[in-house]
């Protein structure tokens, strides 16, 4: 059951930083009453009435409920994207983990909205990020002069990644000051995952090849960086996604003429290992730690959301990760998919892993904001300050953001572990008696429903559809398992679970 909290923006900024806030803003001539109560009004994070009304909602899902917007606005998009627009399905009016569409229906964001809004719509908590904003806290705050808000949070993710007490200070020097591998104590504020993704790639570069003329020659300069990403089933690299930057798309397999030349150049190389195949790691750690190579970094997911919520096991990871440490070969753990989807808001803590660079975004600031970051240990800290600038990074209220979802996460994670297991258990139940229905993968809320064939899965996603539940079916990707994939957002309610494990049932039925 989720547990409402009540927080003001006193509460997580502090009371110093709230005062002098309010003392700066009285010398520029703003209201001082009006502001002292936005300061200190605490907002119900999930009120009992908003929760209601989402039981009341859920019976309405995939029907009509008013009349359709029409309009001759069809934009001026790229080919590739007006060739995929379902722009009935746009929101008009959203609350909790519903939305109206331009057409009038009623939908679930059983796809958190493409994976990013961890607690649905217009969470009450946010309300927040509005009081912020009208008392002047700044979205627009130059890289160097990083806010208050930004730098608290930075020091609560390496707590909470570190799993420092919230009131441990001496804890939390500690992590700062460290020079370990595996102590994440530094934090790049970004945009996107991409950008995060892409700055953990640099600096594992930056051990062969210089960011600058001026730099010192990197430590493996004479070698060949080849980069570890899984692979799909048929050996290729189809299974990874790390973002849609250039490189990052060559891990994938993305333009490979490109990618060929540059490997055939030597200048690095990208290798595929198989999944929870510890043999096949081991192969290639050995195979790629002679001259002229040097395993440059191994980046990963735990779960694979883009290629059939495929679950990487902790045994595998855990085996990977030493032959890592024993070949001098830096972790990426990309959690932008998995970040507060799971108690504890970080997954790999649950798979007790210790990586060197750690991408977070999309649930952390929970749809309001483009805003990722990347934690990595001190000993991988080398790009300079140009390396992965962004223009906005340091915005003080997508810091503010991440906060308030930290905060209720805190306060829910039972709830996040017990309905993600509860939505297995009734998959099981309802899919469990159909001759079609294989397994369901993924962990907790990030799940996915296999059946036994790719035409099948096709008709399911196109017949749930219909009941006002999103899947993500992956027929675009050659070797992916058939599967539907959801992401729920963690605010679900057991009823909404029983309503969707329902119509999943009914999706079934429609096409045996």
């Amino acid at each position: 059951m989720i547990r409402s909290i009540k927080r003001s923006l006193a509460d997580i900024l502090g009371e110093d930083y709230v005062e002098k806030l309010l003392e700066n803003r009285a010398f520029l001539g703003y209201d001082k009453e009006n502001d002292r109560r936005l300061a200190y009004e605490k907002v119900d994070f999930y009120p009992e009435e908003f929760a209601k009304r989402q039981e009341e909602l859920i019976h309405y899902a995939g029907k009509k409920v008013v009349a359709p917007f029409v309009n001759g606005k069809i934009g001026a998009a790229t080919k590739a994207y007006q060739a995929a627009a379902e722009c009935g399905r746009s929101g008009m009016g959203t609350y909790g983990v519903f939305r109206v569409g331009e057409d009038g229906n009623l939908y679930v964001s059983s796809k958190a909205e493409h994976y990013h809004a961890s607690l649905g719509h217009n969470f009450p908590g946010y309300r927040l990020l509005e009081y912020a904003r009208r008392l002047g806290i700044t979205t627009a705050a130059h890289n160097t002069a990083r806010g208050y808000i930004t730098r608290l949070l930075e020091e609560e993710l390496i707590k909470t990644a570190g799993g420092i007490s919230e009131h441990d200070k001496e804890g939390c020097e500690r992590i700062k000051n460290s020079k370990e591998p595996g102590v994440l104590n530094r934090v790049l504020n970004l945009e996107t995952g991409s950008l995060a993704t892409e700055a953990a790639v640099k600096m594992m570069l930056a051990r062969f090849y210089r960011y600058e003329e001026k730099m010192e020659e990197p430590v493996y300069a004479d070698r060949i960086p080849v980069f570890l990403v899984i692979g799909d089933t048929a050996g290729g690299l189809g299974a990874n996604y790390h973002g849609t930057t250039l490189f990052t798309q060559y891990l994938r397999g993305f333009w490979p003429e490109i990618a060929e030349k540059t490997q055939g150049a030597e200048a690095f190389k990208i290798c595929p290992v198989g999944i929870n195949d510890v043999a096949d790691f081991r192969e290639k750690m050995e195979q790629y730690n002679r001259p002229p190579y040097k395993t440059a970094g191994f980046l990963h997911e735990i779960v694979l959301m883009n290629y059939g919520a495929v679950l990487l096991e902790k045994d595998y990871l855990q085996a990977a990760y030493r032959l890592c440490r024993q070949y001098d070969t830096p972790v990426l753990c990309d959690e932008i998919q998995s970040c507060m989807w799971c108690e504890g808001m970080y997954l790999f803590r649950e798979f007790d892993l210790h990586p060197d660079f750690v991408s977070i975004g999309k649930g952390f600031p929970g749809g309001t904001y483009a805003s990722s970051r990347l934690l990595m240990t001190e000993p991988v800290d080398c790009l300079e300050l140009f390396g992965a600038l962004v223009t906005n990074g340091q915005n003080e209220i997508s810091s503010l953001a991440y906060l308030i979802t930290m905060e209720f996460a805190k306060a829910n994670g039972n709830h996040i572990t017990e309905i993600g297991n509860y939505l297995h258990e009734k998959t099981e139940e309802k899919l469990g008696k159909y001759d079609c229905f294989d397994e369901v993968t993924g962990k907790g809320l990030l799940m996915a429903v296999k059946l036994k064939d790719l035409d099948m899965i096709q008709k399911f996603g196109h017949a749930i559809a219909a009941y006002g539940y999103e899947v993500s079916v992956q027929s675009y990707k050659p070797h992916c398992p058939p599967v539907a994939i959801t992401k729920l957002p963690v605010t679900i309610s057991r009823a909404l679970v029983d309503s969707f494990t329902d119509a999943m049932e009914l999706a079934v039925r429609d096409i045996l």
